[in-house]
C-alpha cells in the first residue's frame, strides 16, 4: 500500500465512496483523453510511479492505464483543482486512451455544435 502525503490528503474533498474523479488531459495539447476515478491510493500510485492509476467503480479494483492494452499514460503534472473535488492529470498518452480503441473517450457522441 502507497501512502498518500496527508497534506494531499486533507485537501481531497471525496464522494460519499471515497473517491475523486481524475480528468485526464493530454499535456502538450489539451486535448481532453477520459475521466477516471481516484482513491487516496490510486493518487498515491499515480504521484509516485509516473503511471496513471485508477479505481474501477464497476470491477472494485485498482487499474493502471496501459497494462493491459499497452496504451499507457505517463503523467507529467497532476492539480487538484479550486475546491479540492477534481484532480487534472496532464498525461502523455500513448495509443487509444478509450477503451473502444478511440483516441478520446470523447470522440464519438457529438450532442451539441456551437
Amino acid at each position: 500500500m502507497t501512502t498518500l502525503d496527508p497534506a494531499i490528503a486533507d485537501r481531497l474533498k471525496r464522494t460519499a465512496d471515497g473517491l475523486v474523479p481524475a480528468v485526464v488531459q493530454q499535456h502538450d495539447t489539451g486535448e481532453v483523453l477520459m475521466l477516471g476515478w481516484m482513491d487516496d491510493e490510486a493518487l498515491a500510485r499515480t504521484l509516485t510511479t509516473g503511471r496513471a492509476t485508477y479505481w474501477s467503480r464497476s470491477r472494485q479494483e485498482y487499474w493502471i492505464k496501459g497494462d493491459t492494452s499497452g496504451h499507457v499514460q505517463w503523467v507529467k503534472e497532476v492539480r487538484l483543482d479550486c475546491d479540492g473535488d477534481t484532480l487534472l492529470v496532464k498525461v502523455d498518452q500513448e495509443g487509444a486512451a478509450c477503451h473502444t480503441g478511440d483516441r478520446t473517450c470523447f470522440d464519438a457522441d457529438l450532442l451539441s455544435h456551437g
